[in-house]
């Protein structure tokens, strides 16, 4: 049996015919830059997270830059935020001219330790980005608290969590400004890149309206030096589309992180990932599992140990991975290195002790396949192979032992 880590093959079978209906209109109309299309798809997702004003954009990436621009964010400026992330989300803070400050996570839930940042703060913090790692939320309510304590912005990376609810309010609606991205494995995903912008602030809305258009309110009439980061009416079109069921979706991953849960045997090796309390409402984008490395130990160069203890030496989740690709079974680690260990920031210098749980994880990290169309069979199999598998590692290490 093979067994992607992730497909839209088997999504395009049940919505194929309503997403070419929908590109078909749009070529036949020929309205290919805004239009009823891309305010139908604002209106729809400002509905769905539950905010007054969504300005659409080219990705989640350039969702975060405006954000920031449109907080006066920049050059000196620091900016609060994990290590353990995809790139933009510090890459977004640098390109202001901003400075990313990585504080540590939890080792349970993989998301920003809120205890760790209010030791980071100083008078050069202008904001925090939780990243809503996985569809899991991080930690809003003691945010929000901190926040307001050093009056710093809030703006939410949402890109694996459209629908991830926090104490019943969807994570985009909580913050200042909520960014989400339209990556195809997202949640809510489109056939390019896409992203969007979510707010409550009326005057924040229009500034990053603005700042997306060429920093244009009317046309050949520009109030700041924007760029532009439109989203494809395509794109909107086919979101329009995918919208309808995002719910159902939704619904269909959280089953399967629970036959994860309870087909996947305990193992001394073994962590399943953890909800952040009873408040996160998890929507799974991601079933990240931590195959332990007790032999990890902290290097100052962390590339180096990368290459080294982690690409060329059989750590339990490389042997793990290696194992599952044998029968079929494609999983991806995310992520490899944490952002502040990559050579884009090799001038930088950054506390790396105090991102111990950052460095660690990254060797134990693994995500199994996950997507609304997987079949219960499909989930067995994963299962029971991986309760083999650890199993196997457990007699390896005894007999070298």
């Amino acid at each position: 049996m093979k067994i992607p880590p992730f497909t839209l093959e088997r999504q395009y079978s049940e919505i194929g015919i309503d997403v070419e209906n929908a590109v078909l209109n749009i070529l036949q109309k020929g309205q290919y830059i805004g239009g009823h299309e891309i305010a139908k798809f604002e209106d729809s997702f400002a509905s769905l997270i539950g905010v007054s004003d969504v300005i659409s954009c080219n990705s989640g990436t350039d969702a975060l830059v405006l954000a920031l621009r449109a907080l006066d964010i920049g050059h000196g400026d620091e900016v609060i935020t994990t290590s353990f992330s995809f790139f933009a989300t510090a890459e977004a803070i640098s390109i202001v001219g901003a400075n990313p400050v990585f504080v540590d996570i939890n080792l349970s839930t993989f998301l920003l330790d809120i205890n760790q940042i209010e030791s980071r703060i100083n008078s050069r913090t202008k904001a925090i980005i939780p990243v809503h790692l996985f569809g899991n939320a991080v930690d809003m309510t003691n945010l929000k608290l901190i926040s307001k304590k050093y009056n710093l912005k809030i703006i939410e990376d949402c890109a694996q969590a459209t629908c991830t609810l926090w104490d019943s309010q969807n994570v985009g609606s909580i913050g200042d400004i909520g960014c989400f991205s339209f990556f195809p494995t997202k949640n809510l995903g489109c056939a390019g890149d896409g992203g969007a912008v979510t707010t409550s602030n009326k005057s924040l809305a229009q500034k990053i309206r603005e700042l997306a258009v060429h920093g244009s309110p009317k046309k050949y009439t520009h109030n700041y030096i924007g760029y532009n980061s439109r989203l494809d009416v395509i794109q909107a079109a086919i979101l329009n589309v995918k919208i309808k069921s995002i719910k159902k979706w939704v619904k269909l991953r959280q089953k399967i992180a629970d036959n994860y849960s309870k087909l996947i045997n305990e193992n001394p090796l073994l962590k399943l990932p953890q909800t952040n309390t009873e408040l996160s409402h998890n929507t799974w984008n991601q079933f990240v599992i931590k195959v332990k490395n007790e032999k990890f130990s902290y290097k100052q160069n962390y590339l180096e140990l990368f290459e080294t203890d982690i690409i060329k030496n059989k750590t339990p989740r490389n042997f793990v991975k290696s194992e599952l690709q044998k029968i079929g079974i494609n999983s991806i680690i995310y992520y490899p290195i944490p952002i502040h260990a990559q050579l884009a920031y090799k001038e930088k210098i950054f506390e790396k002790d105090l991102l111990l749980n950052t460095e660690k994880l990254c060797t134990e990290v693994l995500s199994l396949p996950m997507f609304p169309e997987i079949t219960f069979e499909e989930q067995v199999y994963i299962s029971e192979n991986l309760n083999l598998i650890l199993e196997k590692y457990d007699q390896i290490s005894q007999i070298s032992a």
